[in-house]
């Protein structure tokens, strides 16, 4: 039976107007970029640059309102930003488009915000893009205030570049931290979790690792999505045999998927019955118009703003459990800023043990205390709209 849900405190029907916001127009291709900085701390803030056609400003600053709640949630000494190119990252002028608007957001870059990958736009292509504009790497405005700039960037690369089973440290931890939600969300539900169903739709690089560490924990990843349909089997699907097939783009070679598996419509993912949905591919995936196909009784939201609010505020009233982005993603961004501070090394089994520990212990608490009367997850974990007092940044 629904349930009633009640309106949202004040604080969060009041839109804050970020700290800043800029436009900008490549002149050879007409591509519009934005960069949002919504909160600045210590004289810092961090959020990736994507870039998709169709991207908007209104995206950009719900994701750089969604940054400044990862930072706060995660205690990190920074703001909330986030970059964003309405652009096709697919059309063979992407890399020097996004040359050019991190060309054009250089004094930003040099000092205050510090941007990382994000849909459309991976690590290693950034990191490159920043070398030619003659910058280390994609944290320099952080590296740049340390003692030793290059002994503090090689210790990211070292990083980043770190070996772990399913990839590259860099690439894979946010996913991991993904995983690790969703196995505290199984373990708070008293659910087995060799007989728990996964779905997830996306299998870049959150979705990809998410299904991956998920797979190897004995989760039953039953299907994923990518931009060409849904993969299904109800026995799961060979997780680690179907990434290893993905192109550059994230997409499954569908030569390469066994025939036991059913190919299915790309939207179908979102009605799987199954018992965790992860939302891992765009934002704004589950909305007023697809939110009644879903079952799960849990939604664990790897895509930054993967629900509308309106989806959001259904769900809640039919007793499904939206674990928000904030909390759920930023094991990306926590640990990257552990490794700008020098909190973790390059040593993948400390990385893995640190957020393992800090995502168990935030989406256990929050589940433990959470009913469908009092509202959206998110509005017992909402932080937004705490002023934060911290001291500059000082890496090492």
């Amino acid at each position: 039976m629904p349930v009633a849900v009640p309106a949202p405190p004040a604080e969060r029907t009041t839109t804050r107007e970020p700290y800043l916001r800029l436009h900008w127009k490549d002149d050879i291709t007409g591509a519009r970029g934005f960069l949002v900085v919504d909160t600045l701390v210590g004289g810092l803030a961090t959020g990736g640059t994507r870039m998709r056609a169709g991207c908007t400003l209104g995206e950009v600053e719900d994701l750089a309102r969604g940054m400044t709640r990862k930072t706060a949630a995660f205690d990190l000494p920074v703001g909330g930003a986030k970059g964003g190119i309405d652009f096709d990252p697919k059309d063979p002028r992407a890399v020097e488009v996004l040359s050019r608007f991190c060309e054009a957001m250089r004094p930003f870059l040099d000092r205050h915000w510090v941007t990382a990958e994000d849909l459309g736009v991976p690590q290693h292509l950034i990191d490159e893009v920043f070398a030619g504009l003659g910058m280390r790497q994609s944290y320099h405005a952080a590296i740049e205030r340390s003692g030793d700039p290059a002994a503090t960037a090689a210790r990211i690369f070292r990083g980043l570049t770190a070996e772990v089973p399913g990839g590259l440290l860099g690439d894979v931890i946010g996913g991991y931290g993904v995983a690790q939600a969703c196995l505290a969300a199984a373990y708070v539900r008293g659910w087995d979790v060799g007989r728990t169903t996964v779905a997830v739709q996306g299998v870049g690089t959150m979705g990809g690792a998410a299904a991956w560490y998920l797979h190897e924990a004995g989760m039953t990843v039953v299907a994923v999505a990518d931009a060409a349909g849904t993969l299904y089997d109800p026995a799961g699907l060979d997780i680690p045999a179907l990434l290893a097939t993905r192109d550059r783009f994230g997409e499954i070679d569908r030569a390469a998927v066994p025939a036991r598996v059913q190919c299915l419509g790309r939207e179908e993912i979102i009605g799987m019955d199954v018992d965790v949905l992860v939302p891992a591919a765009v934002s704004y995936a589950i909305t007023a118009d697809n939110c009644a196909s879903v079952t799960a009784p849990i939604v664990v939201e790897a895509a930054n703003a993967a629900t509308t609010i309106d989806a959001e505020l259904d769900l809640t009233a039919r007793g499904i459990a939206v674990l928000p982005d904030f909390v759920a993603n930023a094991g990306a961004v926590a640990w990257a800023w552990w490794l700008i501070l020098g909190e973790v090394d390059d040593q993948p089994g400390t990385s893995f043990l640190r957020l393992s520990r800090e995502m168990t212990a935030k989406v256990s608490d929050l589940l433990t205390r959470w009913t469908p009367a009092d509202g959206p997850v998110r509005w017992t974990a909402d932080v937004s709209h705490l002023v934060r007092e911290v001291p500059p940044v000082v890496v090492p």
